[in-house]
């Protein structure tokens, strides 16, 4: 288990550097698209929100949600990340879609650095976000 602080300027500038963000989003698309089909269906995203518990769960107690609920929530995810109502979200979608999340994780942050308690070989976003501005911090004092 590990621990990471960050604060807005933490995750914005994750979203800033274009090449890092595209790669990090890239690659949890394509780990998010079960078939390999190039595009994430409704099942595959709810999967992958399931697998966040971000809905079945208040502050880490599990909450009862009716099925109907859920899927109703479900859908309406799904909705926002397909922009074009294609019925499936391409790896286009899901990028802009997890950019406006970030942004706005980072607008709720503000400068208040969070502690983030994260187990062995997470990566999500926002420890991706902590690497990338551990890794600058290292590379400029390496550079002094």
């Amino acid at each position: 288990m590990g621990v990471v602080i960050i604060d807005g300027s933490t995750v914005r500038a994750f979203v800033s550097d274009d090449e890092q963000f595209k790669k990090s989003v890239d690659e949890t698309f394509a780990s998010l698209d079960l078939n390999n089909d190039g595009v994430l269906s409704r099942s595959e995203l709810r999967k992958a929100f399931e697998s966040m518990r971000l809905i079945e769960t208040h502050f880490g107690v599990d909450v009862a949600t009716p099925p109907e609920q859920l899927t109703q929530l479900y859908d309406s995810i799904f909705d926002k990340f397909d922009l074009d109502s294609s019925g499936s979200v391409d790896v286009a979608e899901f990028r802009s879609e997890m950019k406006k999340i970030l942004l706005a994780i980072a607008d709720g942050l503000g400068s208040c650095p969070i502690q983030m308690a994260l187990e062995d070989g997470d990566q999500n976003f926002l420890k991706k976000a902590a690497d990338l501005e551990a890794s600058k911090i290292a590379h400029a004092e390496a550079s002094s």
